[in-house]
């Protein structure tokens, strides 16, 4: 089974991806909603890490630092280092704090030193692109040197539709010239559907949703 259907599944199972009807922060109505925070079991979160790991090793990026964005990218990337130690790579791991600290050792960044290290972004999803940004600027700022980034769905969804198709994660892709690696995406959701009976009724919903709003990858 690959990286991806075990992903979705999983997420089923947690019910970190659900059906029905949720207004996001866009303000839009959605047939589907994903919450990275339901992955609250070590189960859950060790076989989140290996569909993580999967994704990354199949993408072949090259990198020797994990980063997580406060707050979700921090278990995710910790989860993550711990996937590649037992796979036997033990990668460095650090994050940042939402506010700088001003007493003890002080500072933004928590972990390893990332100077002179190629970074991987580990986070949950991407939606509007702050967060990634910043954690690029905090990143770049240590000196360390952006490599790329991982997101657990991409939904594959135009930021605004009235004047690009363009997703958030092929804006940012595109901004700073960095491979955006997807554990799964909007149309892995859909080709499952297809195959699996048991979600056959959400199939419709989803296609509309993305007639709707959904982004046009460029060629």
């Amino acid at each position: 089974m690959s990286h991806k259907t075990r992903f979705l599944k999983l997420a089923l199972r947690a019910e970190a991806l659900r059906f029905g009807d949720f207004t996001l922060k866009s303000g839009r109505t959605s047939p589907y909603f994903f919450n990275a925070g339901l992955f609250n079991t070590g189960a859950s979160i060790a076989e989140l890490a290996g569909c993580y790991a999967d994704a990354v090793e199949a993408a072949g990026i090259g990198f020797d630092l994990l980063f997580g964005p406060a707050y979700k990218g921090i278990p995710l990337a910790t989860a993550l280092g711990c996937e590649f130690a037992r796979r036997g790579r033990d990668l460095p791991v650090a994050f940042n704090r939402k506010e700088a600290k001003s007493h003890g050792e002080g500072g933004t960044l928590i972990g390893a030193p990332l100077q002179g290290r190629k970074v991987l972004i580990v986070d949950d999803v991407i939606t509007a692109g702050t967060a990634i940004r910043e954690a690029l600027g905090l990143i770049r700022d240590a000196g360390g040197i952006p490599a790329g980034i991982v997101i657990a769905l991409d939904r594959q969804e135009a930021v605004d539709p009235a004047t690009s198709r363009r997703s958030a994660s092929e804006t940012v892709a595109e901004e700073h010239s960095l491979p955006v690696v997807r554990v799964a995406t909007l149309d892995d959701l859909l080709a499952l559907t297809a195959t699996d009976p048991a979600l056959d009724a959400e199939r419709p919903r989803l296609l509309a949703y993305r007639d709707a709003y959904g982004s046009v990858t460029p060629g």
